[in-house]
């Protein structure tokens, strides 16, 4: 249920955003559109990072590398097995210099690691994809309003920017930045953020560590792993 409602309201907001007249739209009614569209953008993606760990369809295997493929090239036109290759080995050597995800030198600025982090995932060929698709759009909504380059940009290249830069920060910089430090902990950190905060962020994605010890839960089983950790974690007083 989860799952389907992310990817329809991703496809039913593209749709509506991108047919629709902005002259004479808000500035913050159209920032409002724009924050909905990255949100949605960010869990197209998530639904592709469950497919890589065979959550989508785990009966069917087949079927379910085969809807992560689509997702991740709706998200951006990523190529999935190079996707899934890396992501096996981010969780295989999370923090350690095999890390794909992991900052090009210890105690990188944030935008070193970000711009490393990209690059782990684009190409020439994904962008130039990319930039077709768009194109594409421009063309076919122009049709129907005369404001489609800025629906495009506003509603499918602009989400997507800010989308890779929230999945940067809640999904690797903050989680991950603990292992690279000089005394170095084991294991990412987790978000400790409020559940709806939690959502909002990033599809409880900032619940890392929890991801990392059972790569098994789907995205909404994660916040229930996350309490029982700090519930266990929790030693009362001594009376």
């Amino acid at each position: 249920m989860g799952y389907g409602l992310i990817a329809l309201s991703w496809l039913i907001s593209m749709i509506g955003l991108l047919t629709c007249d902005l002259r004479g739209v808000p500035w913050w009614g159209l920032a409002a559109a724009i924050l909905v569209r990255t949100h949605l953008q960010t869990g197209l993606f998530i639904l592709g990072h469950d497919a890589m760990h065979g959550l989508l369809c785990p009966r069917q295997p087949g079927l379910n590398h085969r809807l992560g493929a689509l997702l991740l090239i709706l998200y951006a036109a990523l190529p999935y097995q190079r996707a899934l290759r890396l992501h096996q080995q981010h969780h295989q050597a999370p923090g350690s210099p095999l890390d794909p995800d992991g900052p090009p030198t210890q105690g990188s600025s944030p935008l070193r690691w970000y711009c490393r982090f990209m690059a782990a995932y684009l190409s020439p060929g994904q962008m130039s994809g990319l930039l077709a698709f768009w194109a594409s759009l421009i063309m076919l909504c122009g049709l129907i309003t005369p404001t489609a380059l800025l629906n495009v940009l506003a509603f499918c290249t602009l989400p997507l920017m800010l989308s890779s830069v929230q999945l940067f920060i809640f999904g690797t910089f903050l989680p991950h930045r603990c292992q690279q430090a000089p005394n170095a902990k084991p294991h990412p950190e987790s978000l400790h953020l409020p559940i709806w905060l939690s959502l909002l962020a990033c599809f409880h994605f900032g619940y890392h560590r929890e991801h990392h010890d059972n790569p098994g839960l789907s995205w909404f089983e994660l916040p229930a792993a996350h309490q029982r950790a700090r519930t266990l974690a929790f030693v009362p007083p001594a009376m």
